[in-house]
């Protein structure tokens, strides 16, 4: 990727990786302009129309008019049909500032997930995203060289459901306690085996529109409701280190990544279905 591409006022300082690696987690300076989020929302929007502008349909799309509009809207790989959700998952800024985080060489991309959480909850449909780490979910993959960045199109606080992130969990390795739609998330921390001398505290990502969130895939994060009149919008963008492989661990074989790696154990996850952010030039 070349530097003219990447908004270097955005990268991490030395300060901030340090922080990355000690807590798990790094928030950034705003990277999205306001025009530029206008356009991303008139895109998502057009997604939950049924509007696949390059013609491929994503992954479990919430669609006007078919689904519960107060539910939480997960669309996974948004980048397969449309080319701006397809941009910005591949950001060449986001992508420097988790090679920095990673210190990796190569970050590609893992899958992207647009989200969308309605305003205005009730008691019965809370919208909260139960405590999890990314990483019990991505079992195809051999080892947790995966980080998150996470796109906020709208303010958000903890009015409106902004995540929350456990410092240092990154370091307890990968608990039985993950569950994305779990809405009971007192019950889960009453349940989870933290391991001796650790404690269980949530730091609250309060972001500025535009502003990216950064995380391990160990990390153990969630989110409350949204209790605001405003749907809170975002996109999760997956990485990988380019030396992620494919495990073929049976827990993980569900998972639509490890579907297109069948017969490729202990190969990269690389090629066309995997685009690459960032690239340092020692490893072209």
């Amino acid at each position: 990727m070349s530097d003219i591409e990447i908004r270097t006022n955005c990268l991490p300082t030395i300060e901030d990786v340090d922080f990355f690696e000690e807590n798990g987690y790094w928030v950034s300076p705003v990277v999205f302009t306001s025009e530029e989020l206008d356009s991303i929302k008139q895109h998502q929007d057009a997604l939950y129309e049924g509007k696949y502008e390059l013609g491929r349909e994503p992954v479990c799309n919430w669609l006007e008019g078919r689904d519960n509009p107060r539910g939480l809207r997960k669309t996974d790989n948004s980048h397969w049909a449309d080319a701006t959700m397809r941009s910005l998952a591949t950001d060449p800024t986001i992508g420097a500032i988790a090679g920095k985080l990673m210190k990796a060489d190569e970050i590609r991309l893992w899958h992207d997930q647009l989200l969308y959480k309605p305003g205005r909850g009730t008691a019965k449909e809370t919208a909260n995203v139960g405590w999890h780490q990314d990483f019990s979910y991505w079992q195809c993959a051999q080892e947790p060289t995966l980080i998150t960045a996470w796109v906020a199109f709208t303010d958000v606080d903890l009015s409106n459901g902004c995540m929350q992130m456990v410092p240092r969990s990154h370091k307890w390795g990968l608990l039985r306690m993950s569950d994305f739609f779990e809405q009971n998330m007192e019950k889960q921390v009453e349940e989870m085996d933290i391991p001796d001398n650790e404690k269980f505290t949530t730091v609250p990502i309060v972001m500025k529109a535009g502003q990216v969130s950064f995380h391990h895939a160990l990390t153990i994060h969630g989110s409350g409701p949204n209790t605001s009149a405003e749907a809170r919008r975002s996109m999760a963008i997956h990485l990988m280190t380019g030396e992620t492989t494919y495990s073929a661990r049976p827990i993980g074989e569900g998972h639509f990544n490890a579907k297109m790696m069948t017969g490729k154990v202990h190969q990269r996850f690389e090629g066309d279905a995997w685009p690459v952010l960032y690239q340092t030039l020692g490893n072209t």
